[in-house]
Protein backbone atom coordinates (compact mmCIF):
# COMPACT_ATOMS: atom_id res chain seq x y z
CA UNK A 1 0.00 0.00 0.00
CA UNK A 2 1.40 3.40 -0.79
CA UNK A 3 0.41 6.63 1.36
CA UNK A 4 0.57 10.05 -0.37
CA UNK A 5 0.39 13.26 1.35
CA UNK A 6 0.58 16.74 -0.46
CA UNK A 7 2.99 18.77 2.02
CA UNK A 8 2.11 22.64 1.13
CA UNK A 9 3.92 25.86 3.28
CA UNK A 10 4.02 29.44 3.23
CA UNK A 11 1.59 30.62 0.59
CA UNK A 12 1.30 33.58 2.44
CA UNK A 13 -2.10 34.90 0.51
CA UNK A 14 -1.76 38.38 0.10
CA UNK A 15 1.56 38.03 -1.33
CA UNK A 16 1.07 34.64 -2.85
CA UNK A 17 1.48 33.38 -6.77
CA UNK A 18 -1.46 33.28 -7.48
CA UNK A 19 -0.77 31.19 -10.71
CA UNK A 20 1.28 28.53 -8.53
CA UNK A 21 -1.25 28.62 -5.99
CA UNK A 22 -3.82 27.73 -8.85
CA UNK A 23 -1.93 25.00 -10.03
CA UNK A 24 -1.25 23.33 -7.07
CA UNK A 25 -4.96 23.27 -6.11
CA UNK A 26 -5.06 21.88 -9.69
CA UNK A 27 -2.44 19.28 -9.20
CA UNK A 28 -3.86 17.92 -5.58
CA UNK A 29 -7.30 17.87 -7.04
CA UNK A 30 -5.35 15.15 -9.57
CA UNK A 31 -3.41 13.65 -7.57
CA UNK A 32 -5.45 11.27 -4.36
CA UNK A 33 -3.76 12.16 -2.06
CA UNK A 34 -4.26 10.82 1.56
CA UNK A 35 -4.09 13.54 2.99
CA UNK A 36 -3.30 17.49 2.20
CA UNK A 37 -1.00 19.03 4.80
CA UNK A 38 -0.12 22.75 5.15
CA UNK A 39 2.47 23.85 7.55
CA UNK A 40 1.73 27.36 8.17
CA UNK A 41 1.99 30.84 6.95
CA UNK A 42 -1.67 30.48 5.06
CA UNK A 43 -1.28 34.57 5.30
CA UNK A 44 0.97 37.86 5.23
CA UNK A 45 0.26 39.58 7.27
CA UNK A 46 -2.93 37.68 9.49
CA UNK A 47 -5.75 39.88 7.75
CA UNK A 48 -9.17 39.12 7.84
CA UNK A 49 -9.70 38.90 4.02
CA UNK A 50 -6.15 37.13 3.23
CA UNK A 51 -7.72 34.49 6.14
CA UNK A 52 -10.66 34.57 3.83
CA UNK A 53 -8.81 33.57 0.75
CA UNK A 54 -6.99 30.83 2.38
CA UNK A 55 -10.28 29.29 3.39
CA UNK A 56 -11.63 29.63 0.03
CA UNK A 57 -8.80 27.75 -1.67
CA UNK A 58 -8.61 24.88 1.09
CA UNK A 59 -12.77 24.72 0.74
CA UNK A 60 -11.44 23.92 -3.07
CA UNK A 61 -9.41 20.99 -2.27
CA UNK A 62 -10.63 17.63 -2.25
CA UNK A 63 -10.02 14.86 0.44
CA UNK A 64 -9.17 15.81 3.99
CA UNK A 65 -6.77 18.32 5.36
CA UNK A 66 -4.40 19.04 8.72
CA UNK A 67 -3.28 22.78 8.54
CA UNK A 68 -1.43 24.47 11.49
CA UNK A 69 -0.52 28.06 12.08
CA UNK A 70 2.85 29.93 11.27
CA UNK A 71 3.84 33.28 12.52
CA UNK A 72 2.52 34.83 10.07
CA UNK A 73 -1.23 34.08 11.18
CA UNK A 74 -0.86 36.32 14.14
CA UNK A 75 -2.05 39.73 13.01
CA UNK A 76 1.00 41.94 12.30
CA UNK A 77 -0.46 45.36 12.33
CA UNK A 78 -3.35 44.97 15.08
CA UNK A 79 -0.75 44.56 17.72
CA UNK A 80 -3.03 44.24 20.91
CA UNK A 81 -5.06 41.29 19.32
CA UNK A 82 -1.77 39.68 18.42
CA UNK A 83 -0.79 40.11 21.75
CA UNK A 84 -4.27 38.70 23.61
CA UNK A 85 -5.66 36.52 21.26
CA UNK A 86 -3.11 35.77 18.50
CA UNK A 87 -4.76 32.87 16.67
CA UNK A 88 -8.57 33.75 16.68
CA UNK A 89 -8.36 34.95 13.12
CA UNK A 90 -6.85 31.58 12.24
CA UNK A 91 -9.55 29.64 14.27
CA UNK A 92 -12.47 31.75 13.11
CA UNK A 93 -11.32 30.96 8.88
CA UNK A 94 -9.14 27.55 9.19
CA UNK A 95 -9.68 25.50 12.53
CA UNK A 96 -7.93 24.70 15.39
CA UNK A 97 -4.67 26.36 16.17
CA UNK A 98 -3.23 24.79 19.41
CA UNK A 99 -2.94 21.48 17.80
CA UNK A 100 -4.42 19.49 15.26
CA UNK A 101 -4.49 15.47 14.57
CA UNK A 102 -5.19 12.89 11.92
CA UNK A 103 -5.45 9.70 12.08
CA UNK A 104 -5.70 7.89 8.92
CA UNK A 105 -5.82 4.42 7.26
CA UNK A 106 -2.07 2.94 7.96
CA UNK A 107 -0.80 6.62 8.83
CA UNK A 108 -1.01 8.76 12.41
CA UNK A 109 -0.21 12.63 11.74
CA UNK A 110 -0.10 15.43 15.04
CA UNK A 111 -0.16 19.35 14.61
CA UNK A 112 2.24 21.57 16.58
CA UNK A 113 1.57 25.22 17.29
CA UNK A 114 5.29 26.87 16.88
CA UNK A 115 4.22 30.00 16.47
CA UNK A 116 3.45 32.78 19.30
CA UNK A 117 2.03 36.19 18.84
CA UNK A 118 4.40 37.80 21.73
CA UNK A 119 7.79 36.71 23.16
CA UNK A 120 10.23 37.96 25.49
CA UNK A 121 12.72 38.53 22.84
CA UNK A 122 12.92 40.56 19.85
CA UNK A 123 12.07 38.91 17.27
CA UNK A 124 8.85 36.82 18.09
CA UNK A 125 8.62 35.90 14.67
CA UNK A 126 11.27 32.53 15.93
CA UNK A 127 9.74 29.55 17.19
CA UNK A 128 8.94 27.93 20.30
CA UNK A 129 7.92 24.38 21.06
CA UNK A 130 6.31 23.92 25.05
CA UNK A 131 7.60 20.49 27.22
CA UNK A 132 3.85 20.16 27.50
CA UNK A 133 3.16 20.30 24.05
CA UNK A 134 5.46 17.38 23.02
CA UNK A 135 4.38 15.37 25.88
CA UNK A 136 0.92 16.01 24.80
CA UNK A 137 2.28 14.64 21.18
CA UNK A 138 3.77 11.76 22.21
CA UNK A 139 1.34 10.36 24.24
CA UNK A 140 -1.24 10.85 21.49
CA UNK A 141 1.19 8.90 19.12
CA UNK A 142 1.15 6.36 21.86
CA UNK A 143 -2.98 5.88 21.39
CA UNK A 144 -2.48 5.13 17.65
CA UNK A 145 -1.68 1.82 16.49
CA UNK A 146 1.86 0.29 16.66
CA UNK A 147 2.28 0.17 12.80
CA UNK A 148 0.82 3.25 12.02
CA UNK A 149 3.42 5.95 10.30
CA UNK A 150 3.69 8.92 12.85
CA UNK A 151 3.90 12.33 11.29
CA UNK A 152 4.42 15.64 13.41
CA UNK A 153 3.60 18.96 11.55
CA UNK A 154 4.69 22.50 12.62
CA UNK A 155 5.52 25.27 11.18
CA UNK A 156 9.33 26.03 12.54
CA UNK A 157 12.16 23.60 11.63
CA UNK A 158 12.92 22.24 15.30
CA UNK A 159 16.48 21.87 14.24
CA UNK A 160 18.30 24.61 11.82
CA UNK A 161 18.54 23.82 7.98
CA UNK A 162 22.37 23.58 7.49
CA UNK A 163 22.65 26.11 4.86
CA UNK A 164 19.34 27.57 4.95
CA UNK A 165 18.12 30.87 3.82
CA UNK A 166 17.31 32.18 7.43
CA UNK A 167 16.70 30.59 10.58
CA UNK A 168 13.96 29.43 13.06
CA UNK A 169 16.11 29.45 16.55
CA UNK A 170 13.37 27.08 17.74
CA UNK A 171 13.36 27.48 21.68
CA UNK A 172 13.24 23.89 23.44
CA UNK A 173 13.40 22.92 19.48
CA UNK A 174 16.63 20.00 20.28
CA UNK A 175 15.15 18.78 22.66
CA UNK A 176 11.54 18.29 20.70
CA UNK A 177 13.58 17.02 18.40
CA UNK A 178 14.65 14.44 20.46
CA UNK A 179 11.73 13.56 22.34
CA UNK A 180 10.57 12.83 18.84
CA UNK A 181 12.99 10.88 17.67
CA UNK A 182 12.20 8.42 20.86
CA UNK A 183 8.74 8.34 20.46
CA UNK A 184 9.66 7.04 16.87
CA UNK A 185 7.62 9.45 15.20
CA UNK A 186 8.44 8.98 11.14
CA UNK A 187 8.94 12.40 10.12
CA UNK A 188 8.95 16.17 11.47
CA UNK A 189 7.26 18.42 8.79
CA UNK A 190 7.63 22.32 8.63
CA UNK A 191 8.21 25.41 6.18
CA UNK A 192 9.13 28.92 7.31
CA UNK A 193 12.51 29.43 5.50
CA UNK A 194 10.74 28.66 2.26
CA UNK A 195 13.14 26.22 0.85
CA UNK A 196 12.53 21.97 0.47
CA UNK A 197 14.80 20.20 2.87
CA UNK A 198 15.33 16.76 4.20
CA UNK A 199 17.79 15.37 7.07
CA UNK A 200 17.73 13.01 10.01
CA UNK A 201 17.70 13.76 13.46
CA UNK A 202 21.03 12.53 15.08
CA UNK A 203 18.93 11.19 18.05
CA UNK A 204 17.81 7.39 18.27
CA UNK A 205 18.11 5.26 15.34
CA UNK A 206 18.58 8.22 13.02
CA UNK A 207 15.06 7.45 11.22
CA UNK A 208 13.08 10.36 11.91
CA UNK A 209 13.62 13.21 9.66
CA UNK A 210 12.97 16.58 8.72
CA UNK A 211 11.19 17.33 5.94
CA UNK A 212 10.65 21.03 5.02
CA UNK A 213 8.62 22.38 1.77
CA UNK A 214 8.73 25.85 -0.22
CA UNK A 215 6.93 28.19 -0.24
CA UNK A 216 3.95 29.15 -2.76
CA UNK A 217 4.03 33.19 -2.04
CA UNK A 218 6.36 35.80 -4.14
CA UNK A 219 8.68 35.72 -1.47
CA UNK A 220 10.71 33.47 -3.00
CA UNK A 221 14.44 32.99 -1.01
CA UNK A 222 16.44 31.53 -3.87
CA UNK A 223 14.19 28.38 -4.55
CA UNK A 224 11.28 28.94 -7.02
CA UNK A 225 7.66 28.88 -5.73
CA UNK A 226 6.70 25.20 -4.90
CA UNK A 227 5.61 22.31 -2.56
CA UNK A 228 6.56 18.87 -1.36
CA UNK A 229 4.99 14.97 -2.97
CA UNK A 230 5.37 12.79 -0.07
CA UNK A 231 5.03 8.90 -0.88
CA UNK A 232 5.35 6.14 1.83
CA UNK A 233 5.82 2.71 0.44
CA UNK A 234 7.16 -0.25 1.78
CA UNK A 235 10.56 0.42 3.26
CA UNK A 236 11.05 3.56 1.38
CA UNK A 237 9.82 7.11 1.92
CA UNK A 238 9.84 9.36 -1.02
CA UNK A 239 9.86 13.25 -0.82
CA UNK A 240 9.44 15.23 -4.30
CA UNK A 241 9.88 18.70 -3.91
CA UNK A 242 8.41 20.14 -6.89
CA UNK A 243 8.79 23.63 -8.19
CA UNK A 244 6.96 26.22 -10.38
CA UNK A 245 8.15 27.21 -13.74
CA UNK A 246 5.62 29.29 -14.90
CA UNK A 247 3.57 26.92 -16.71
CA UNK A 248 3.90 23.61 -14.49
CA UNK A 249 5.35 21.98 -12.12
CA UNK A 250 8.77 20.07 -12.29
CA UNK A 251 10.94 18.51 -10.03
CA UNK A 252 13.28 20.16 -7.87
CA UNK A 253 14.91 17.96 -6.12
CA UNK A 254 14.21 14.19 -4.92
CA UNK A 255 15.35 12.04 -1.95
CA UNK A 256 14.62 8.82 -0.87
CA UNK A 257 14.84 8.10 2.75
CA UNK A 258 14.93 4.45 4.44
CA UNK A 259 12.05 3.74 6.92
CA UNK A 260 12.55 1.90 10.27
CA UNK A 261 10.84 -1.58 10.36
CA UNK A 262 7.67 -1.46 11.87
CA UNK A 263 6.12 -3.81 13.79
CA UNK A 264 4.30 -7.05 11.86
Amino acid sequence: MTIRFAHLSDIHFGGENAAAVAAAAEMINDGSFDLVIVSGDLTRYGEKNEFAAAAEWLGGLKGPQLVTPGNHDAPYIAWLERILTPFHRFEQAIGPSRSQFYLGNGFAVRGVNTARGAQPRLNWSKGQIAHAQVQEATRWFETAPQECFRIVVCHHPLMEMVGGPMTAKVWNGAAAAKAFAEAKVDLVLSGHIHAPFTWPYPFGDGKTYAVGAGTLSVRERGVPPGFNVVEIEGAAIRVAALCWGGSKYEPYRTWSLDRRATPS
